[in-house]
Parts: structure tokens; C-alpha cells; sequence
């Protein structure tokens, strides 16, 4: 702001600030899904490939237990974020208030002209005006390209972008993502054009549950009455409409009744009239307000303060208090556990599953017998490159004898992101254990790796062995 004031100086609006920052949202949200490292992106939850990617390490449908660890950072650093700063998320990181900006602020204001200024959003266009139904067509076509592009990003966290717009090439082989593609597009059109702000007052859930998060600390936008003066009574029913009225009761009252606050408000509410569930913390209703109260030499009425700062003026605001202590530890301890559980993820994937048959005992042509056990083997292969496997059998230490790999023989090949079943079976030529009366479960470890790469991509997977009771044995002998 270049305002010329008699003694303060006016600091750059939390407006543009809040400009700045949704620049740097929409870029980064836009750009994101093309960045990819070693084939991975930052996040890509892709239900069709079913892999799940996060900082750029691809993790398999398998290993999904990563995703409640970043819902519950997610919603719980959204309340944590609220019991410090209210509902800060709301006015500056939701897409939802981005777009009413881009859509009245850049395109009906700026561009096109259609609202006179963006300090004052009460006012709404004279639409008994030809031109200005023009004007109104031409932003909501503007907006409706654009919302198409917003649900496109959406969905690129989704569906990579390579595969999206090749989808798109096919529709009616892929109707499910043109749907949600226009209808996620038809909702922001009603939403952002028509919906507007009775959406964040009368639809999300997040203004209700602000209001069980907030406490004397929490930091919102205030107005001070103890230097403005009291506009409402006690039951929020307005007084005054101007300064000389509030005077008489209170003749320190500073506040002009200009309503510079009332006007800019994209909620439309009353910041005088104290906390509501309508307020997004946008500030605006500050950034008015110092332009006033700046030009009279005097600090704004209206701040980024909390009530036990501000209007109870028991001290300086407690930012480190024990609720938002709890709240990093938590943060923490989730971001910890996520961190360890991704650090353990496995660079192939293995399930076996052992077959209903127990076992089959044969007699081989040299005179042996030979006890098999066959298990179902399904294999994914999530590295990049296309590579060969094998496994090995692994006993306790308290058997004698040895368990080998009688079918496969060789090692087997699988392409990358592919699940391959393979049939296998394991034989022993040994006496394993002596039991007259019982069949006996060994268990067992196998070793799965990938040649070449046995140190890295290796995993383990316990099972078990069936091996005949003796006189199973002997009848064959």
C-alpha cells in the first residue's frame, strides 16, 4: 500500500501477501504431477496401476499403510493450524477461497470490470445492464476453462498426466474419468460462480468444528473494543452507526463507523460484532482497517491478535502452550512412524500360499523317497527394470537334512509392475523328523531375491512343511 498517513506507517496488506502465496500454491499444485524421479512422483495415488507414490519413492497397493499416517498429518495439522491461528486454512491455503479470488478479484474486478473495487465486495453489479451481463457471460466462460483445468489437476494425483491425456484420446473406453472430469468442473462452476462463500459458511464442516478448537490463545482476526468501543450489546443486536453515538457511552470510542471492514468482507460479516463461524481469517477486514485508522496516526482496530492479548489483556499471546505441544508431538511422532514404515518398504512384493494337498510322497527311480510340499507363488516386481528371481529355502536350525527348490529349476524373469504366479514345489529326500502317530509342520523361511541385486532386493517370508508321520514313510519304502 502507498497511502500517505500522518504518524504509521502501512505495512504491505495481508492481502497481497495472501496474492503471493496463492501464486506459489497454484504454481507448485500445477506443476507438481509432470516432476518425476527414477519414474515416481511426489504423490500419485493411482487406483488404476494400484501404487501409491510419496516423495517420489513408488510404493505398491500392498503397502498402503502409509495412507492413514498422512490422513490423520493432514487432518490433524489442519487442527492444529486452527488452535493457533484459527481458521487460517480457510483464508489462506483453500482451494476454495483461491478460486474466489482468481474469479472475482482477478476476472470480474480486474480484467474484466465488472465489480468496481475489490475492497468493497458487498456491492454486487448491476446486472439490469446489458453490458454488464456481457461482462458476466465472458467471466463465467473464463472460469469454466479454468475450472476444467483445476479438475484436471486434481486428477493428475490420480491418474498420471501422460496416461490422462491418453485416456482422454479414447472417452468411451474411459467414461469414468470424463465424468469425474465434468462434473468435478460442473461443481466448481456452480460453486465459485454461484455457491460462493455460503459455501465455507453453510456446507464445510471446518466452521463447525473451529469452534470446540479455539481457545483464549488462538490467534484470529479481533477487533478491539477497548480502543474501538462497543458497536453490538451483549446479544450481538447492533448499537451505533456512528462514532458520535458510540461516544457517548464510550468518548475514548476510535472507531469512525467508516464500515471499511464491513464492506471488504468476503463473508460478509461484521468483524465488530466478535467471533463467528462465518470469519475464513482472510484479514482483509485488517488491511482496511489500518488504511483508516492509518491515515488518522493511529494503529488499526482490527488485528491479527488473540482475545487474551487483545481484549482480556492478560499478557503477550502463549504460541507454545501445552494443546499445541501436544499437537507437534503428535505431528511428529506420526511424520516418525511414517518415515520408519517407509524406510522398511520392500523392493519386491511375495505372498505364497501354500496348497490344500498336505503333501505327496513318491518313490524316485533310485530307490529314494522323495516328500513334496507345492505352494502358489505370486511375485511383483517394483523396480524399474525388468529382472531375474530366485529363492532359496532356509530350515531351523534344530533340522537335519535340507529342503530343495524341485520345481522351479532355473531362475525366472518378471516385468516391472507385473504380478506373476509361479507354481513351486519342494522336495526333501531326507528324514526330517521321527514321529510314529503324526504329521509334522515345519516351518520354514524363504528367501526371495533378484540376481544380481541379492543384497538389495531381497525379502523374507515364513511358511511351512508338512513331512509324513514314519509309517507314511515306510509304506512307500
Amino acid at each position: 500500500m502507498n497511502e500517505k498517513n500522518v504518524g504509521i506507517k502501512i505495512p504491505t496488506s495481508w492481502r497481497i501477501k495472501r496474492y503471493y502465496l496463492f501464486i506459489f500454491l497454484t504454481v507448485v499444485s500445477l506443476v507438481l504431477p509432470w516432476i518425476k524421479i527414477d519414474e515416481s512422483y511426489f504423490f500419485l495415488l493411482n487406483f488404476d496401476k494400484l501404487e501409491l507414490h510419496l516423495a517420489f519413492v513408488k510404493f505398491d497397493m500392498q503397502e498402503l499403510y502409509l495412507l492413514p499416517f498422512l490422513l490423520m498429518i493432514l487432518f490433524l495439522g489442519i487442527f492444529g493450524m486452527t488452535v493457533m491461528g484459527g481458521r487460517v486454512f480457510c483464508g489462506w491455503i483453500c482451494p476454495q477461497t483461491i478460486f474466489r479470488v482468481i474469479y472475482r478479484d482477478l476476472i470480474e474486478t480486474k480484467l474484466l470490470k465488472l465489480r468496481k473495487r475489490i475492497k468493497n465486495k458487498q456491492l454486487e453489479p448491476d446486472m439490469s445492464i446489458f453490458q454488464n451481463k456481457i461482462k458476466k457471460a465472458a467471466a463465467i466462460l473464463i472460469w469454466t476453462a479454468l475450472a476444467f483445468l483445476a479438475s484436471a489437476d486434481l486428477i493428475w494425483y490420480f491418474v498420471p498426466p501422460e496416461d490422462f491425456f491418453s485416456y482422454l484420446a479414447n472417452p468411451l473406453d474411459h467414461m469414468i474419468l470424463v465424468g469425474t472430469l465434468v462434473a468435478s468442473a460442473i461443481f466448481l462452476i456452480y460453486d465459485i460462480v454461484f455457491l460462493q462463500e455460503d459455501y465455507c459458511i453453510y456446507v464445510c464442516p471446518y466452521s463447525r468444528v473451529q469452534s470446540v478448537l479455539y481457545d483464549e490463545n488462538t490467534v484470529m482476526a479481533l477487533y478491539n473494543t477497548n480502543r474501538g468501543g462497543h458497536i453490538y450489546d451483549e446479544h450481538k443486536v447492533k448499537q451505533f452507526t456512528k462514532q458520535k453515538d458510540i461516544q457517548v457511552n464510550e468518548p475514548h470510542a476510535e472507531c469512525t463507523a467508516c464500515e471499511s471492514c464491513v464492506t471488504v468482507c468476503p463473508t460478509h460479516i461484521d468483524i465488530r460484532k466478535g467471533l463467528q463461524l462465518e470469519c475464513i481469517n482472510c484479514l482483509e477486514c485488517v488491511d482496511a482497517c489500518t488504511v483508516v485508522m492509518g491515515k488518522l496516526g493511529k494503529p488499526s482496530l482490527v488485528t491479527w491478535s488473540s482475545e487474551y492479548e487483545t481484549i482480556d489483556k492478560k499478557g503477550k499471546t502463549q504460541y507454545l502452550r501445552p494443546k499445541i505441544i501436544a499437537y507437534i508431538v503428535l505431528l511428529v511422532g506420526l511424520a516418525v512412524g511414517m518415515l520408519l514404515m517407509g524406510g522398511n518398504k520392500e523392493h519386491m512384493l511375495l505372498n505364497i500360499n501354500k496348497e490344500n494337498r498336505l503333501y505327496s510322497v513318491q518313490k524316485t527311480g533310485d530307490g529314494r523317497v522323495a516328500v513334496d510340499n507345492a505352494y502358489e507363488f505370486l511375485m511383483q516386481n517394483t523396480q524399474n527394470d525388468k529382472m531375474d528371481f530366485y529363492f532359496e529355502v532356509i530350515l531351523p536350525k534344530d533340522v537335519k537334512g535340507k529342503v530343495e527348490i524341485f520345481k522351479p529349476k532355473e531362475a525366472f524373469d518378471i516385468t516391472p509392475g507385473v504380478k506373476k504366479k509361479k507354481i513351486v514345489v519342494l522336495r526333501t529326500y531326507d528324514a526330517l523328523v521321527e514321529d510314529g502317530r503324526h504329521d509334522t509342520i515345519i516351518p520354514i523361511t524363504i528367501r526371495a531375491y533378484a540376481i544380481g541385486h541379492e543384497d538389495k532386493i531381497v525379502v523374507f517370508r515364513e511358511s511351512t512343511f508338512t513331512y509324513p508321520r514314519a509309517d507314511v514313510i515306510k509304506n512307500i519304502k
